[in-house]
């Protein structure tokens, strides 16, 4: 089955980071990435869909970043 996650940061390097474990962690780039601007905190934010095949049955008590 097919499990999905959405990434998302203030626009800094920390958003990269998260994105790149994610892929060397087995996860695929769903689309393309997002930003907008957060008016209440003043900082643009990131925001990147990732997918990933996996065995086990979908639980929604299942921690997806752990997957």
């Amino acid at each position: 089955m097919k499990i999905y996650r959405l990434l998302t940061e203030d626009d800094t390097s920390a958003f990269c980071h998260k994105v790149s474990e994610a892929l060397s962690k087995g996860w695929e780039l769903y689309g393309s990435p997002a930003m907008s601007f957060d008016a209440a905190l003043g900082v643009m934010r990131c925001a990147q869909a990732v997918t990933k095949e996996i065995e086990a049955p979908y639980s929604p008590e299942m921690k997806l970043g752990q997957q």
